[in-house]
């Protein structure tokens, strides 16, 4: 009987017995002691990366996470059935003005805030069973990530291909940052549904990216 053509006389049916705390949290365990999801180099087999955006660490997953997580989770698992040899990394989208503020309203240093939030998230995407190589992770906020971004911004530097110039942002006051196109909804903040975004111009950092393709 194919999907969706169930006979009336024959009905899937859910083992009662089924406890997803207990079975999940053996299998999840018995997973990571066989680094199951960690790649490595393995001639013969086509490589296949998958890498979902890296989310920001407000200190909880909610079911928009899940929602998004899943998707890339599910591609993963299924390449890996394909026999490809699958990357699948994490990490997290910790720097900048938003991680300060929260941690200040929070009245905790930024560092604690930021590092403590990773770790409970952490612990939440590993309790969701998402198959992660969890030895690929990244932390943005960390020297040892953002260094390879202020190298790159310096070559681009010395080479005439990053200038400065006056142009308008969109403003969040509440925020005291600068927000994308889409973190604008109906004219007010992503995050502050009732503050007006506005229109401000700052004095910021381009890059010849025309220049640099050519």
């Amino acid at each position: 009987v194919g999907p969706g053509n169930w006979s009336p006389l024959i009905r899937p049916t859910m083992d009662a017995s089924y406890n997803p705390q207990q079975i999940e949290a053996k299998w999840q365990k018995r997973w990571e002691e066989l680094e199951l999801f960690n790649a490595d180099e393995q001639p013969g087999r086509k490589k296949y990366y998958v890498l979902e955006m890296l989310p920001y660490p407000s200190g909880d997953i909610h079911m928009g996470h899940v929602r998004n997580y899943s998707i890339g989770d599910a591609l993963a698992r299924y390449m890996w059935m394909k026999g490809f040899n699958v990357l699948h990394p994490m990490g997290w989208d910790s720097f900048g003005l938003p991680a300060e503020n929260a941690a200040i309203k929070a009245g905790v240093q930024p560092r604690e805030w930021t590092l403590s939030n990773i770790a409970h998230m952490k612990s939440q995407m590993k309790r969701l069973g998402f198959a992660y190589d969890w030895q690929r992770e990244v932390t943005t906020c960390l020297p040892d990530y953002y260094r390879w971004n202020q190298w790159l911004f310096l070559k681009l530097y010395k080479r005439g291909l990053a200038y400065r110039k006056k142009s308008k942002v969109n403003w969040c006051p509440e925020c005291a940052t600068v927000l994308a196109n889409e973190q604008v909804v109906t004219g007010c903040c992503w995050r502050h549904e009732e503050t007006p975004v506005e229109q401000k111009e700052l004095e910021q950092w381009f890059l010849r990216t025309t220049d640099y393709a050519a």
